[in-house]
């Protein structure tokens, strides 16, 4: 049933030139279903031409207020993120981020307890979501968040203070740029 309902969504698709590259924002009118960083270009390269900002690259003619929603809170994020707590999310419209899951749990935990500029463990978060020895089936909701920045996964480190994978470790400097984002401004 949930395929069904699921493949019943008309989704469109807002692509966002951002510090970190590009940025795909996929959802229907419904809500969001996932954002993908595309790691397209090297950070190196990719540094003299980013933008400082987040701008909308390409957008479909029609999109939902859910979309738009996401889209002005990533733009708030990159250009004045401490200012993103005060902003409403978009709703969210994907399986894993519905029912009783632990992922759901976890993410929902995870989005509810960490503010910005804060970090937390995989460890804590276990504890914060009720379940002390589910460290890695915690790690394993972190790789399946189909929303990063918004549900910011990449606010949880190891219980060493590293900062630990993300996209699978495809994304640690991304992960690194996020954390030292929300450091900084967060003391302007």
């Amino acid at each position: 049933m949930k395929k069904q309902r699921e493949s019943q969504c008309t989704q469109k698709t807002i692509s966002l030139l951002s510090p970190l590259g590009k940025i795909q924002v996929s959802g229907c009118e419904n809500g969001v279903h996932t954002i993908q960083i595309l790691m397209d270009v090297a950070p190196a390269e990719r540094s003299s031409e980013a933008p400082l900002s987040c701008v909308v690259n390409d957008s479909p003619a029609e999109t939902s207020p859910e979309l738009l929603r996401c889209v002005e809170w990533l733009q708030a994020y990159f250009s004045e993120p401490q200012t993103t707590g005060s902003l409403p999310l978009p709703a969210f419209h994907h399986p894993a981020l519905q029912g009783d899951a632990f992922t759901s749990h976890v993410l929902q935990v995870l989005l509810r307890e960490v503010k910005f500029g804060q970090t937390v463990s995989y460890k804590r978060l276990a504890e914060m979501a009720g379940n002390p020895k589910a460290v890695r089936a915690v790690g394993g909701a972190m790789r399946r968040n189909p929303v990063p920045l918004l549900i910011p996964c990449h606010r949880v480190i190891s219980s060493s203070g590293q900062s630990g994978p993300y996209m699978s470790g495809k994304g640690d400097h991304l992960k690194q740029w996020l954390l030292t984002h929300e450091r900084t401004r967060g003391e302007d």
